[in-house]
C-alpha cells in the first residue's frame, strides 16, 4: 500500500491547541461502520450509545514530564533538549536530544540551572541516545522539578507549556509512570463521566501500554509495508484479560478506549481469539488488512495523516469511510490531534 492513500488536507486551524472545558465539552463524531453514516454529538453524551456489559478497556499509563531544557557544555552553549524516554541499565536512561548532530558520544548537556547534568555515552537505534545524568537527585524527582510536560511539537506553546497542562495532558485515571505521549483518547474522560457509566452497568478495565517514540513516529517509506514498529512497553494483566474474555464468550462488546488500548488487547490475543494475561514490548503494526480478534468498539481521536494510528483506524473502520469521516470533521470544525475532539466507532 502506497502511504500516501492516508493522507488528507487539514487547515492549521483545525489543530486543537487547548483541552476543551470540562474535558467531555469535547465533541464526538459517531461513526457507524455497517451504515457508512456518522453524527455529530458531544463526548458527554457517549453513554447514549453504550450499553450495560459492556466491557470498556482504557490504558491507565500516566504521562512522565519527560522533557529537560539546558544548554551545550561546549564552546557553543547552545539551547539543548532531552526527551527522556525510559530508563536503561545501569542508572542510564534513553532519550532523544537535539540537536542530534552535536550530541555524539561524549557530549554535556547542562541541566537545571547548572545543578545537573546529562552526558551522551552511546547511540541507540531510530536516532536515540543513552545518557548518564548527574543531579542531586534521582532522575524522577529531576523530572519532577525540572521536567516539562511532553507537548507535541504542533501545539504552538509546547516549548513553554502552561502550568495545567501537566494535568489535562493526562487522563484522570492514569497511574502508571512511563509515558512520554498521552493516550489522547482518553482526555476526554471526567470522574463523573466514568461514574456515569458504571451506573450504567458498564465495566471498566485497565492496561499499560507506555506510549513511546514508536506511537508518534511518522511513516517515512513510501509503502505501508516497509515500516517497522519499535516495542513499547506493555502490561495486560489477568484481571483484564479474563474480563474481555469473559465479555467475548457472553456476546458483550469490548469497547477500546484509544489505539494504544487497541494494540495491547491485540498483541495480547493468540490465534484462537483469546485474550492473555501478557507483558513485553509490543511491536504490533496494526494496518489495513488486520483480522481484529477483540475489540466491537473504539474511541479515538483524530490522527495526522500518514501515521500508524490513522492506519490502525483505518483498518478497523475502512479507509474510504473513515476519510469521508475526517473531511466532515474538517468542514465542521471538529478540532484535531492530542488536544482535539473525538470519535467513537461502531
Amino acid at each position: 500500500m502506497d502511504v500516501a492513500l492516508f493522507d488528507y488536507d487539514l487547515p492549521a486551524d483545525r489543530i486543537g491547541q487547548a483541552p476543551a472545558e470540562p474535558r467531555d465539552a469535547s465533541r464526538l463524531c459517531v461513526l457507524d461502520r455497517g451504515r457508512g453514516v456518522w453524527e455529530d454529538a458531544r463526548f458527554s453524551d457517549l453513554p447514549r450509545w453504550l450499553r450495560a456489559g459492556d466491557c470498556f478497556v482504557v490504558n491507565e499509563s500516566q504521562v512522565i514530564p519527560a522533557r529537560l531544557l539546558g544548554t551545550l557544555d561546549d564552546d557553543s552553549g547552545r539551547p539543548a533538549e532531552l526527551l527522556m524516554l525510559r530508563p536503561l541499565d545501569d542508572g542510564r536512561w534513553e532519550a532523544l536530544v537535539r540537536p542530534g548532530k552535536r550530541c555524539g558520544v561524549g557530549a554535556r548537556v547542562t541541566l537545571a540551572g547548572g545543578a545537573a547534568h546529562a552526558t551522551v555515552v552511546e547511540h541507540r537505534a531510530h536516532g536515540a541516545r543513552a545518557v548518564r545524568v548527574a543531579a542531586p537527585w534521582p532522575v524522577d524527582e529531576l523530572l519532577e522539578r525540572h521536567g516539562l510536560p511532553p507537548l507535541p511539537p504542533y501545539i504552538d506553546r509546547h516549548h513553554v507549556p502552561r502550568a495545567e497542562d501537566r494535568e489535562r495532558y493526562q487522563t484522570v485515571y492514569a497511574t502508571a509512570r512511563g509515558s512520554v505521549a498521552a493516550p489522547t483518547a482518553g482526555l476526554h474522560f471526567t470522574p463523573a463521566l466514568l461514574q456515569t457509566l458504571a451506573s450504567a452497568g458498564v465495566e471498566l478495565h485497565r492496561l499499560i501500554l507506555h506510549v513511546g517514540p514508536a506511537t508518534f513516529r511518522p511513516l517515512r517509506a513510501a509503502q505501508v509495508e516497509a515500516h517497522r514498529l519499535e516495542g513499547e512497553i506493555t502490561d495486560v494483566p489477568a484481571a483484564t484479560a479474563d474480563a474481555v474474555n469473559r465479555a467475548r464468550a457472553e456476546g458483550r462488546r469490548v469497547v477500546a478506549v484509544g489505539t494504544t488500548t487497541t494494540r495491547a488487547l491485540e498483541w495480547a490475543t493468540d490465534e484462537s481469539g483469546r485474550v492473555r494475561a501478557r507483558r513485553g514490548e509490543a511491536d504490533l503494526f496494526i494496518r489495513p488488512g488486520h483480522r481484529f480478534r477483540v475489540i466491537d468498539a473504539l474511541v479515538t481521536n483524530f490522527h495526522l495523516p500518514r501515521s500508524t494510528l490513522l492506519l490502525l483506524v483505518c483498518a478497523f473502520a475502512g479507509r474510504e469511510l473513515v476519510l469521508r469521516a475526517y473531511a466532515h470533521a474538517v468542514a465542521a470544525g471538529y478540532r484535531f490531534y492530542s488536544y482535539g475532539d473525538a470519535m467513537l466507532i461502531l
